[in-house]
């Protein structure tokens, strides 16, 4: 019975030992992981790892806070050679880019409200922001075509701020380099806007020609035609002001005149009935004054009642004001303070008509015995010591017209030339002519300029050598910049530039592109065209 039991225990035995054995063969062993992982799970997820992908690994720093000092697995790390991974911005607190390094991060991001762009930089330490002053901060930008710039930060506020401007376009290589604490961080990333990647065989089959910015001779003359015109700002239309009746016709056409002087004479009712009231007026304030003279007299003796002194007072003063206003209408209507005073001994309808400046007369609309309303325009005085040449500016040369350039005016048939400046520059283009207007002011003191005569304005020329321009064409506008569009390899990015003097052909460019940089020379407007279907990014 013995031996029966202990040959089942073999048997027993023998058949687990068997079990176990194509058991294991079939699954390894475990091995032990620190956080937890089969060796198979442990593999996957290195694979995973080596291929830049880093959300199973952030996912397992969650899992294990232990690792968290494993600053590789978070966004925005550094590979092997210095680069941040190409993984999509992670937007902060205060909407900028996020980079973390362990348990320290900084927010990077470009403020421009109400002032020129700058970086501002945030601080943080486990996902609480900390005292800016306790980091020392760097930032380089590198630039297509252009020298690294270095950004230096002091604290301000709750954020270290920039020391430089960052200027448009903001397309460039940002090297962020930290230190807090005694540990460097150095992040990596770059940022795109206004730029287009056009191959050399595609360039050529849309027909952009490829130039080196260089010096240029900016040599600028325009001819323009103009005509002479009176002086608007000079030019008096004289008016009776009242009705009447010419009674002597004085001036003629063509007469210089003086300020003041009489043109003509006319009989008015109208001006009779203002100085009757005048006189009227004149009268009763004379009567008034001894009535008031002889209440006050009475009052002041107590022998009439103070109501009956009050009452010729405030009669002296409503004559008063009736006197002034009756002298008040006939000073509005030209009649000198003197002829008022001597009562009409001129006569009570006499009125003169006088000429309110200098000049000649150019028209007259009156003769005796004429009636002629208080607004009829009776004579047309120019003061011709000065006179307008104007100018007719077609659209495609109103960007060469400026206020204060310098102009010669010629009229053919006479032998004379004039010197000037453009004093105005029309707005508007006539719907008619479609041309605008432009102005210049001559000196006429021998009066050989006649208003009418047909001139020729020449622009003053402008030879000058500049350090660098580009044709007209490659100039063109993205957002609110005047750009060039900069060529580097087979990459196309706007250049924001300050533009200067043009001949119509080449144009001045006094900033924002280099010399010897390559840039679109014609039909630039196709890359344009390329940006805007892209989508030029602003996202700071």
């Amino acid at each position: 019975m013995n031996i029966r039991k202990m040959l089942a225990v073999a048997v027993i035995l023998g058949l687990g030992l068997v079990a176990g054995f194509f058991i294991l063969k079939k699954e390894p062993p475990v091995s032990a992981d620190p956080h937890g992982h089969g060796a198979n799970e442990a593999h996957a997820e290195s694979g995973r790892v080596e291929k830049g992908a880093d959300q199973k690994a952030q996912d397992d720093h969650k899992d294990h806070p232990a690792d968290k000092d494993d600053s590789h697995d978070q966004p925005g790390h550094k590979d092997e050679n210095g680069h941040g991974e190409a993984s999509e911005a992670v937007k902060g607190p205060n909407g900028g880019r996020l980079m973390p390094d362990g348990n320290f991060a900084v927010e990077v991001a470009i403020f421009e409200q109400g002032m020129p762009p700058e970086f501002r930089v945030y601080a943080f330490e486990n996902n609480k922001p900390i005292d800016p002053g306790a980091v020392k901060l760097q930032v380089e930008l590198s630039r297509l075509g252009a020298e690294p710039q270095v950004i230096n930060f002091t604290k301000q506020q709750d954020y270290l701020r920039g020391d430089k401007e960052i200027v448009e376009p903001h397309s460039f290589v940002v090297r962020v380099n930290a230190q807090y604490q005694g540990k460097a961080h150095e992040w990596e990333y770059e940022q795109v806007e206004a730029r287009v990647t056009v191959s050399d065989a595609a360039a050529k089959a849309a027909g952009i020609e490829i130039k080196t910015a260089g010096p240029s001779r900016i040599q600028s003359a325009l001819e323009l035609p103009g005509e002479i015109q009176f002086n608007q700002d000079r030019l008096a239309h004289v008016v009776p002001r009242l009705a009447g009746v010419v009674a002597q016709s004085l001036k003629n056409l063509g007469d210089n005149v003086r300020k003041g002087e009489v043109l003509a004479v006319l009989e008015s009712q109208t001006l009779a009935d203002l100085r009757s009231e005048y006189f009227a007026a004149q009268k009763r304030v004379a009567m008034t004054e001894t009535t008031f003279k002889r209440e006050k007299q009475l009052w002041e003796e107590k022998i009439s009642a103070e109501q009956d002194y009050l009452a010729s007072r405030q009669a002296l003063g409503e004559a008063q004001i009736a006197l002034r206003n009756a002298q008040q209408k006939l000073l509005a209507l030209g009649v000198p303070r003197a002829s008022i005073a001597r009562g009409g001994a001129d006569g009570l309808t006499r009125y003169d008509v006088r000429a309110p400046q200098d000049g000649t007369v150019i028209e007259k609309h009156l003769s005796v015995g004429e009636a002629v309303k208080e607004d009829a325009d009776v004579f047309v005085i120019a003061d011709l010591s000065t006179v307008w040449a104007e100018i007719t500016v077609y659209p495609k040369d109103l960007n060469l017209v400026k206020l204060g350039q310098k102009v010669s005016v010629k009229a053919s048939g006479l032998d004379s030339e004039a010197s000037g400046e453009i004093a105005y520059v029309g707005a508007l283009v006539g719907e008619q002519t479609r041309s605008a207007k432009a102005r210049v002011t001559l000196q006429n003191p021998d009066r050989s300029w006649r208003p009418g005569l047909f001139v020729t304005v020449s622009l003053i020329q402008s030879d000058a050598q500049v350090p660098v321009a580009v044709p007209v064409d490659a100039i063109q506008t993205v957002r609110d910049w005047k750009v060039v569009f900069g060529r580097f390899g087979d990459v196309f990015e706007a250049r924001p530039v300050e533009l200067g003097r043009s001949d119509g052909k080449w144009v001045e460019v006094k900033s924002g592109l280099a010399a010897g940089t390559q840039y679109a020379a014609s039909n630039s407007f196709i890359i344009k065209a390329d940006i805007g279907k892209a989508g030029a990014s602003h996202d700071h």
